[in-house]
């Protein structure tokens, strides 16, 4: 046994090294779908396809969890790879949940009616497909109630960051807090909804000011999974060896991802 992570290029590996952290003794297949990134372009039906045959291949590989470390893929693709059925025994799960936990400060197990929470103006910002998928304002309604939620597409954000052009990202931030400030000029909190802009996360915090309170999904997602796996001892297990696996060029995406994470990083082909 062993846990997966998905994503479609790089950005899962903030939450990949946040869980490897939290979670030295469990084994983790980390499979990065370079060759079709960046998902957040795509229409809903091809993030489908595209994610339902990466989990197919983390079953294969002998996971019995698997995380789509990707907003897109979870707002596109998660609901109907779980009505579809996943094998017996498999679990797959996505990263809306911890936020959505983090922001109502409830249980994601809690099924009392929605109600009032602290928070009444929020900022999401996400790829153009996760934003056009209004996932997470769905999922969010039906814990909460008298929250406004604005949400602001950050085109090339991720390209920006795959390409390893910090610059242009810091650049691409700033001027999308200033579009959203233009439709909200004071939220409360801000979503960081796509698992590449952890490595923004200071400029995103700079851009709003100091007084917004910014989620970011690294960590809580790594709590979650934790909590997930202390309750569900069954889905780990040391039988299988961890590896880094991609669709793309493991040489190119290898020298990429040590840049990303400042460590070494070695990827083979999926």
């Amino acid at each position: 046994m062993a846990v997966g992570v998905f994503d479609s290029g790089l950005g899962g590996l903030t939450v990949f090294d946040a869980a490897t952290k939290r979670l030295p003794d469990v084994p983790f297949v980390y499979y990065g779908d370079n060759a079709h990134a960046p998902y957040g372009v795509r229409d809903a039906q091809d993030v489908f396809e595209l994610t339902e045959q990466a989990v197919n291949r983390l079953w294969d590989h002998g996971c019995n969890l698997v995380i789509l470390a990707c907003n897109t893929a979870s707002a596109a693709a998660l609901r109907r790879l779980q009505e579809a059925g996943v094998p017996e025994g498999k679990r797959v799960l996505g990263v809306f949940v911890p936020l959505i936990e983090a922001l109502t400060e409830r249980e994601w197990g809690d099924n009392s009616p929605p109600r009032e929470v602290a928070v009444r103006d929020v900022a999401l910002f996400a790829t153009p497909a996760t934003v056009a998928s209004r996932a997470f304002q769905r999922e969010l309604a039906f814990r909460a109630i008298g929250v406004d939620v604005e949400a602001q597409a950050c085109g090339g954000v991720v390209d920006a960051i795959e390409d390893g052009d910090m610059i242009l990202a810091e650049a691409l931030v700033r001027s999308h807090v200033d579009a959203l400030k233009r439709k909200m000029p004071n939220p409360e909190a801000a979503i960081l909804g796509c698992t590449h802009y952890p490595l923004m996360e200071n400029i995103f915090q700079d851009a709003l000011g100091g007084d917004v309170k910014v989620f970011s999904q690294a960590n809580l997602v790594a709590d979650s999974l934790a909590d997930y796996l202390e309750r569900r001892p069954e889905m780990r297990g040391p039988d299988v060896e961890p590896v880094m696996l991609t669709t793309g060029d493991p040489q190119r995406v290898s020298d990429k991802a040590t840049q990303f994470l400042r460590r070494k990083i070695e990827f083979i082909a999926a």
